[in-house]
């Protein structure tokens, strides 16, 4: 089992029965995907949705060395939503598996190239107006096409930052109007 399994409620009481449902669903997980650090299941109730079948939310996130996986699905059934969301990742999980099964060319995947980092310390955060959300997360050293399929698999359709192996430094991956990516690389003079 993961080391550390988070469930939470939005607008919706987690009962301990729905509890044991979520940990024996998200424990099958280890047995496709090892090297798990952390799962975080949101669990939700949309009053406002615009159809009865999209009011309950599962969203998950799977945190482990060299990945980030995330589905959300919505139902009119929590249980549904959230079997839903557990095979968008189970599909996430497998192509994550292949894509590292063919490795980046030297043979090592981007999770054993990467340095240890130590953990980041929540410090004071200065308060402005206008920054409603700070994230604080660590920068895995990929190369551009493996950011491209990380991007994919965390469902981001705007952009993805990583830290680019060929450039050393830190790029902004975007997706453009027409569909094709962007890559914003910054430097210093």
């Amino acid at each position: 089992m993961a080391q550390n399994l988070e469930i939470f409620g939005r607008e919706f009481e987690v009962t301990d029965h729905m509890r044991d449902y979520v940990t024996k669903k998200v424990a099958k997980l280890d047995r496709h995907l090892d090297k798990i650090d952390d799962i975080r299941v949101d669990l939700g109730f949309v009053k406002a949705a615009r159809s009865a079948a999209d009011r309950y939310v599962a969203q998950m996130t799977v945190r482990g060395k060299g990945f980030i996986l995330r589905s959300e699905e919505r139902a009119d059934d929590i249980r549904t939503a959230l079997d839903a969301a557990m095979e968008k990742l189970s599909r996430q999980v497998a192509r994550f598996k292949d894509k590292r099964k063919r490795g980046r060319g030297d043979g090592k995947s981007a999770a054993e190239v990467a340095p240890e980092l130590e953990p980041v310390v929540e410090g004071e955060v200065e308060e402005f107006p206008v920054i409603i959300r700070r994230k604080k997360f660590d920068l895995i050293p990929m190369a551009e096409e493996e950011a491209i399929e990380q991007m994919k698999l965390l469902g981001h359709d705007n952009f993805f930052i990583f830290y680019n192996v060929k450039s050393d430094a830190i790029n902004v991956l975007y997706r453009r109007r027409d569909g094709t990516y962007g890559l914003i690389e910054p430097y210093i003079r």
